[in-house]
């Protein structure tokens, strides 16, 4: 490994398929730049050298901070999945039907047009490697929402429940797993990062030859904390609360438990950094960085306690905490001594963006939120008045949006927050002036009256709109027993039903699915040995299918030879013994005829 930093939606422009890129000189921009989007998982906006931590090695990422416009005041989502339809469509994530990171909430609808989509419409190949946390089953994965190439691992994370080939591989689910490589299972040697490092950088090799979308989505550095020995040992006898004496800004108190969490993500940081430095030599040694854009972020804050440059609140939080991370974007048509942008962009920007970078078509017949960004890159425009106007719209609770729980709204220099009931009046919120309380430590909200009014008015029309829209009222259906996937496994990270159906045994969970009319075979994996004597039960709509199991302590219950009627209605399995009704952790169904 080097250690040094060195079926969219409309088919009009595969004339570019052979399109020579040409190296481009400072301040040039080719009309269709390659574009790599580099997303890290729980990595916070204190976890970089750039950002003023003395602890963490990020070399790669300080030397392409040095090399790129950075933005100072760059929001995502509090959680993964909002942040990713977001990312991938410039929609508030409730548009697109996400509404959690499990629950049944982290299946985009599959009629939302991607980035991926909006590119390949414009020439462009386009490859996904990593997490992808927007839906397991057709038709919602990367490979039917415009990726010519995909390598992910399963739900919202390696080593969970919804990641049926790693999850029961425990302590060492990030090491020699199982992937699906353009939807087929596949086994890889070596520590999950590098191995999506390394498909990326063959996808690049693959297609010099004409424009391409690469999105490098690590796992990492995602619980379970699992990180190659030598990038721990890097860590392993620092002190991650020492070396801020002189940092006025608000520190944590870090627990024991805090200190050690810190120098395992200290490890996985340093191990991405270094398989992003492969990524930008590769470019280099192909000749093609002049033609290059490369994107850098993280998907929301730091899931533990640790240095967060000052600002409040971790991962889920609508604090700044929360939804403050870094972006940067290196670009090869950059104004001339433009290097940090302080104006608020979102995620929904990007995809705006990078349609704009690339020359390439949105889609009219819906609504983009995100703004166009590119001015400001290029130094068209020195600011851009609509970003200072409009509306920035945070909320995360499980299952559903919760009515003023963990939800704000920011304009400009305010930002109202709301953990309260559906009841509150705008004088029960907390109302910060982020300019000159950056770290949200002063509720001005009793001085500011008028302004907390007005942000709550707005809020409101944002939730009402937001939470009416069609793909939060027409949930995305699960399509069982086509040829564009079979057997289909259903996981528990798109169950819904019951809420933390998750993890538990039992529980009532169900799956959304539109089955067509055939015979099937289907197998049902528990978490724990069954008692024998009990029922195993399938209800499709109106039909219950069911057949009693003599078997003690098995793991693995079949039915074959089942017959369904063509039909759209919840999966509802379960194994029935006495009053318990015991949830599979996931099922495989396969239509044979």
């Amino acid at each position: 490994m080097d250690f040094n930093c060195r079926q969219g939606y409309f088919r009009a422009g595969f004339m570019l398929a052979g399109l020579s890129l040409i190296s481009m000189t400072y301040g040039q921009a080719p009309k269709h730049p390659n574009v790599v989007l580099i997303l890290t998982d729980d990595q916070g906006y204190g976890d970089f050298g750039f950002a003023g931590n003395p602890h963490v090695k990020t070399p790669c990422l300080d030397k392409l901070a040095a090399e790129s416009i950075k933005f100072n005041n760059f929001y995502v989502s509090p959680v993964s999945a909002p942040t990713r339809s977001s990312l991938m469509t410039g929609r508030y994530s409730l548009r697109t039907g996400v509404r959690d990171t499990n629950n049944g909430g982290a299946i985009m609808a599959s009629s939302e047009v991607t980035i991926a989509e909006v590119l390949k419409g414009a020439g462009y190949a386009t490859g996904q490697f990593g997490k992808w946390h927007l839906g397991d089953n057709y038709p919602c994965r990367p490979v039917d929402q415009g990726f010519d190439e995909s390598l992910m691992h399963l739900g919202g994370g390696m080593g969970q429940p919804g990641d049926i080939t790693t999850y029961l591989r425990g302590d060492s689910s990030y090491f020699n797993p199982v992937l699906w490589h353009n939807g087929l299972r596949e086994s890889y040697s070596g520590y999950c990062s590098d191995i999506f490092t390394d498909q990326a950088i063959r996808f690049i090799e693959r297609n010099t030859s004409s424009p391409f979308f690469c999105y490098l989505a690590f796992n990492a550095p995602h619980t379970p904390l699992q990180v190659p020995e030598n990038y721990y040992n890097m860590y392993r006898d620092i002190d991650p609360s020492l070396g801020f004496e002189n940092d006025i800004r608000p520190f944590p108190e870090m627990s024991e438990k805090d200190k050690e969490d810190a120098r395992k993500v200290y490890a996985m940081m340093s191990n991405i950094d270094d398989n992003i430095s492969r990524v930008l030599k590769k470019l280099d040694d192909l000749g093609i960085s002049d033609s290059t854009v490369v994107i850098f972020m993280t998907d929301n804050g730091p899931q533990q306690r640790r240095y967060i440059a000052g600002m409040r609140g971790l991962k889920g939080s609508v604090y700044r905490g929360g939804v403050r991370v870094p972006l940067l974007i290196r670009h090869p048509g950059a104004g001339k001594g433009i290097k940090e942008i302080q104006e608020a962009v979102a995620h929904i920007d990007l995809l705006p963006t990078i349609a704009s970078f690339c020359e390439a078509s949105l889609p009219g017949d819906r609504k983009i939120d995100g703004i166009d960004i590119k001015p400001l890159i290029t130094g068209t425009r020195s600011e851009l008045s609509e970003l200072s106007k409009r509306s920035l719209f945070f909320y995360w609770t499980r299952h559903s949006p919760e009515l003023y729980n963990n939800i704000a709204l920011q304009i400009g220099r305010y930002r109202l927050v709301g953990n309260i009931g559906y009841n509150a009046i705008s004088g029960m919120f907390e109302l910060f002036d982020i300019k000159t309380d950056p770290y949200e430590r002063r509720n001005i909200v009793a001085d500011q009256p008028q302004v907390a009014a007005e942000l709550k008015a707005q809020l409101d029309r944002n939730f009402r709109e937001l939470v009416t829209s069609v793909n939060m009222t027409e949930k995305q259906y699960i399509n069982v027993g086509t040829a564009n996937e079979n057997p289909v496994i259903l996981n528990r990270n798109d169950a819904d039903g019951q809420w933390g159906v998750w993890e538990q045994e039992e529980a009532y969970g169900t799956w959304r699915v539109t089955i067509s009319e055939g015979t099937y075979n289907m197998s049902f994996r528990f978490l724990k040995p069954l008692p024998g004597g009990g029922r195993m039960m399938v209800e499709t709509g109106s039909v219950i299918n069911q057949i009693k199991n003599d078997i003690p302590d098995a793991s693995f219950l079949e039915m074959k030879n089942v017959f369904i009627n063509s039909v759209r209605c919840d999966f509802t399995p379960f194994y029935l013994y006495g009053n318990r009704r015991i949830l599979p952790l996931w099922v495989e169904i396969e239509r044979i005829k």
